[in-house]
């Protein structure tokens, strides 16, 4: 008989990683998204605590008053030029007369609440808000994942209440586009952090048609590329196409907004035109000083809310050069230092600079160290309190102060 041949067991399959079904990226995508989500879960829930509790007492305050709690949220100031230019459009000349010309405020938020409005029931005004508690969201996630990839998830959940605790906090959750620059601004950072440089460029392209502001981000992220070529280049490493490209695009929408309204009204000067009927125009820090000086050493009884924005300023220097002693990477201290440049050396009107220092959440940073770096009882002690005198102030400037946030 012919010997029995013997029994060879089959190897188990490996898949072909080159032959993975299409659907596995996306597959693995959705699990890196949820995994991120979830770790930032803690600073999603402290957030939307502080602020839920502060739209409750505004809300109760307002019942008091006899005011509405929907008007103030979404049809307020501001949040009436964006539905306008959501509405009709922009202004196609420049006239005289002074605050009248909507050209002054940047396209992206209009064009979302138009466009989200057209598929969703409800008013636009009810669009803008929703968008704005929205992109808040957003927002506090991309805060999170910077501090969490500079100094761990206990500092990015500090990092990212604390922005929900500024004193003119009351705004995230108003029709107005602080929510929306914050959100692209943070995961714009944060994409350069991670070296996803397109991503990066192609946010700050869109933070530029959000915010005058957004050159500050246009420039974190130009900046940053700019230094990694550098270091490609001297370590022989050759171009890097996607830093180049990130580099080139981040400025494109603030630039190419500017010169639209340029075009618009027919003269290559007409953006700065339409800022100086707004009363704002560079002045170095000037007027910025005297309005100081005049709040803290002249009046004998200022308004509270100018008292607590010129403190704001006043702060945010300090933390600025805290968080360079802290040598935070260089994208962070571009943006916050450009922003600061912006805020505080146009003249103008002066009681919404606090607002236009919320966008700048790396300032935050050395504070959430500091609390994250104390004992547990005396770090809630300390969010505590700034979570409630946030949702004080905030009613307080709804309600109380005459004018715009």
């Amino acid at each position: 008989m012919p010997p029995t041949a013997p029994t060879v067991t089959p190897r188990p399959h490996r898949a072909d990683p080159a032959a993975r079904r299409p659907y596995d990226g996306t597959r693995d995508r959705l699990a890196t998204l949820t995994k991120s989500l979830r770790r930032a879960a803690p600073a999603l829930a402290g957030y939307v605590a502080v602020r839920v509790l502060g739209v409750l007492v505004l809300g109760h305050w307002a019942h008091l008053k006899g005011h509405g709690l929907w008007p103030a949220l979404a049809t307020s100031w501001d949040s009436r030029w964006y539905l306008e230019i959501a509405d009709s459009g922009y202004d196609s000349t420049l006239g005289t007369a002074h605050n009248s010309n909507n050209l002054a405020f940047f396209p992206l938020y209009p064009v979302l609440i138009k466009a989200v409005a057209v598929i969703t029931p409800g008013s636009r005004a009810s669009v803008g808000v929703l968008l704005a508690v929205a992109f808040s969201l957003l927002a506090v996630w991309g805060i999170f994942a910077v501090g969490d990839r500079l100094y761990g998830r206990r500092v990015g959940t500090l990092l990212a209440v604390l922005w929900g605790c500024m004193p003119v906090a009351v705004v995230q959750w108003m029709g107005y586009t602080e929510s929306l620059f914050t959100a692209l601004t943070a995961w714009s950072l944060y994409a350069v952090l991670a070296g996803r440089w397109l991503w990066a460029g192609s946010l700050a392209t869109l933070a530029g048609l959000t915010r005058p502001t957004g050159i500050a981000v246009a420039a974190a992220v130009s900046m940053a590329a700019a230094v990694a070529l550098w270091r490609s280049w001297r370590g022989g490493r050759g171009l890097r196409p996607a830093v180049l490209a990130a580099g080139l695009i981040a400025p494109l929408g603030w630039f190419g907004y500017v010169a639209w309204v340029g075009l618009r009204l027919g003269r290559w000067d007409g953006y700065l035109a339409v800022q100086k009927l707004w009363l704002n125009e560079w002045d170095g820090g000037a007027d910025t000083l005297r309005e100081m000086r005049r709040f803290l050493l002249y009046q004998s009884k200022p308004h509270l809310f100018l008292v607590v924005v010129t403190l704001v300023l006043f702060l945010s220097v300090a933390l600025f050069l805290l968080c360079a002693a802290e040598r935070l990477p260089l994208p962070l201290l571009v943006f916050t230092g450009v922003l600061l440049l912006v805020v505080l050396g146009s003249g103008g009107v002066y009681f919404p600079r606090a607002r236009f220092l919320i966008p700048g959440f790396p300032l935050l940073l050395p504070l959430a160290l500091a609390v994250g770096r104390a004992r547990r009882l005396t770090g809630a002690l300390v969010m505590g309190a700034a979570a409630l005198a946030s949702v004080w102030f905030g009613a307080y400037m709804q309600l109380i102060w005459p004018g715009p946030p």
